[in-house]
């Protein structure tokens, strides 16, 4: 069940980098239905845009949903502006489907960059059905590496990777899963959030290795409802929209190429909004 949720206020805010900023909002109504999985679409300003966020943390008992936004663009520089006590105009969900997880085996999650906040949830949930969870996270350095911290606390290991070696695996996460399933670790399921060119090397590695994965194309997702097409992916060989259908699904069956050029469809207008707003790219 979807909610709107007319009062929900920022009761804490962490710099995570100097672009990425985590809020716990107190949202009774969103959190009391949340799931792994699932993501919220908020607005900040009347005039403004809807954005689609995953969730990073939800707690039913407090009523708080916990939110990781990067600053990307306009409408995420004026949520990054916010402080603790702010209410957010509006507040929606939880939307998308709830991801389906397994009740036994050794998972291994995989996040990149942003994504390691939305694979929070599926750890959490994991560990709760008795599954082992293997986490790898990844970023370009040290100082954009987030929540590994967090992460350790619902999951069995967590393997850094930085793309520079100033932390951790010095490489892409692609490179440490390889690493460890050659070491024997005995994955069974696989799921990945991040980067969109990240999620298709995971998907690539996967398939090669005979490993089923899944993969979250929040990226894509605009409207987060599915009446503005602008997510629409072939899975499969089949039309799906990231949002309503999503946003996990089968690695091995989603048409990267589709994906890539979703990603691209508005990117000239995004440029003007950030070049109005003085907010780089």
């Amino acid at each position: 069940m979807t909610i709107m949720d007319t009062t929900a206020r920022i009761i804490e805010k962490r710099d995570l980098t100097d672009v990425t900023k985590l809020f716990v909002v107190h949202a009774p109504l969103v959190s009391r239905n949340a799931a792994p999985g699932q993501f919220v679409i908020l607005r900040v300003t009347e005039t403004g845009e809807r954005v689609p966020i995953s969730i990073t943390n939800f707690d039913h008992e407090q009523g708080t949903i916990t939110i990781v936004v990067q600053e990307v663009g306009r409408t995420s520089a004026l949520v990054c502006a916010l402080q603790v006590g702010d209410e957010f105009l509006d507040f929606a969900g939880p939307l998308g489907l709830e991801v389906p997880l397994p009740s036994e085996g050794h998972t291994v999650l995989i996040g990149g960059g942003f994504g390691t906040g939305a694979v929070f949830p599926l750890a959490r949930e994991l560990r709760s059905r008795g599954v082992r969870v293997s986490s790898i996270v990844g970023a370009r350095t040290r100082e954009l590496l987030i929540l590994d911290d967090l992460l350790a606390t619902e999951s069995d290991e967590v393997h850094v990777c930085t793309n520079d070696g100033s932390v951790g695996y010095k490489g892409f996460v692609t490179g440490r899963l390889e690493e460890l399933i050659d070491e024997g670790a005995g994955f069974t399921h696989c799921f990945a959030v991040g980067p969109m060119p990240m999620m298709r090397a995971v998907a690539e590695t996967t398939r090669r290795r005979g490993l089923p994965a899944m993969v979250s194309l929040d990226p894509l997702m605009v409207d987060g409802t599915g009446m503005c097409g602008g997510c629409r992916v072939s899975i499969g060989g089949k039309s799906k929209f990231a949002c309503v259908d999503g946003p996990f699904f089968d690695a091995h069956q989603v048409d990267f190429d589709v994906a890539d050029d979703r990603m691209t469809t508005y990117k000239e207008q995004e440029d003007l909004a950030c070049e109005l707003a003085g907010v780089g790219r």
